[in-house]
Parts: C-alpha cells; sequence; structure tokens
C-alpha cells in the first residue's frame, strides 16, 4: 500500500444531479475513495444546495465525507461535512469559526510553504498543493514543484492533497513523494470507460 488515497472533486458544472447521482455512486463503489469535494462554479445557491442533498446521502452510504468548496455556510446549511476554502475565500479562521471544532477543513496553498505552514500551524486538517500538470478545470493556475510534496511530508504531519490535472498516467512521482491524497476531477468523471474505470486505474496505481 503507498499510503495515497483517491479525493474526488466533482465536475464545475452538473446539469443532470440525478444522473451524476448514478455515476458518483459507481465511482464510490468501484474502489476506496477517502473524500468527496462539492465544487459547482456559476450557479446559485439553490442549484449548490440540490446537489448537496443529492449526493450527501449518497457519499455517506459509502462512509465518504462530503466538503463543500469555498462556502462554509453553505457547508453548515447542506450538512456537509467540512469546507475547503481557496486563497481568495474565507479565511481558515472564519471558516472554523463558522463550521465548528469537529468540522474538517482543508486550505488551497498551491505553491507555498510558507502558506501551507501557517494554515497547519492554525489547525487546518489537510492543505492542497498544485496544480502539477496542466489542468482543464482551471484556467489561472500556479504551477507546484513535486518536490514541495516531499518535503511536506518529511517536515509535517499534516495531511497534503496534491491537485491540478492528475491522472493514473502522471501520478507516480506525488504517490511517490509522499501525497496524502490526489485530488483528481476529469480523470475520473471523464473516463472513457465510466467513472468506476477512473477509480480502478487510480487503484491500480495507487492502492
Amino acid at each position: 500500500m503507498s499510503g495515497t488515497e483517491l479525493y474526488l472533486i466533482t465536475p464545475p458544472r452538473l446539469d443532470d444531479v440525478a444522473a451524476f447521482s448514478t455515476r458518483l455512486a459507481e465511482a464510490l463503489d468501484a474502489g476506496p475513495v477517502a473524500c468527496l469535494q462539492l465544487r459547482l462554479k456559476d450557479v446559485d445557491d439553490d442549484a449548490i444546495k440540490r446537489a448537496a442533498e443529492a449526493l450527501i446521502p449518497i457519499a455517506h452510504q459509502y462512509g465518504v465525507p462530503v466538503l463543500m468548496n469555498d462556502r462554509p455556510d453553505l457547508a453548515v446549511a447542506t450538512g456537509c461535512d467540512g469546507v475547503h476554502v481557496g486563497q481568495d475565500d474565507a479565511p481558515y479562521a472564519e471558516a472554523r469559526r463558522i463550521m465548528g471544532p469537529d468540522a474538517m477543513i482543508g486550505v488551497t496553498c498551491k505553491a507555498s510553504r510558507h502558506r501551507a505552514i501557517d494554515a497547519a500551524e492554525a489547525g487546518a486538517d489537510y492543505v492542497a498543493f498544485g496544480a502539477f500538470f496542466p489542468s482543464g478545470s482551471k484556467d489561472n493556475t500556479t504551477t507546484a514543484p513535486i518536490d514541495i510534496v516531499a518535503w511536506w511530508s518529511e517536515v509535517m504531519t499534516v495531511p497534503c492533497v496534491a491537485i491540478g490535472g492528475i491522472t493514473p498516467d502522471n501520478c507516480r512521482p506525488l504517490v511517490e513523494a509522499g501525497a496524502d491524497f490526489l485530488a483528481v476531477i476529469g480523470a475520473v468523471w471523464s473516463h472513457p470507460d465510466g467513472p468506476g474505470a477512473g477509480v480502478k486505474a487510480f487503484e491500480a496505481v495507487i492502492g
């Protein structure tokens, strides 16, 4: 076992939540998934709430916690297990105040060692580094060197998530560097043989 786990992020748009619910169940049924992040962009709060209402019970059925992207207020309102905050979102301290002491809170650190240390010392449950590879989900990405993961795993105990264009074909260096989680969007949801096959392809590398 590598010790690296899969961290799934939803596509930025879910035009058919019912259809995606089936795809989520397929993915979670295919192999171990540590976490699901609900990350919808350019939609209203009602759309996010509807998605959360449909997806959280499915994830919880598989024992998978659900984090809301960006919005601690919506995370509380929808019953998420935590929140992931980026560099332009609510600061960690505010997210913790809103979510309470038991929620899982992760912080985007891109390629900043300083920000990661600050987040860990403040109490973040994990830090996220990336993007490591070109990503189809974000236009403006900061490139992170793989050695930031190796450095982190050597000096810190707080888990780290690697994100950004990660596929079964390119993830091995991140696994070997000590990434605790691989955050994945397209390599699972856009897999030509379906999301279950996408999860199994990662499991073949990290399992």
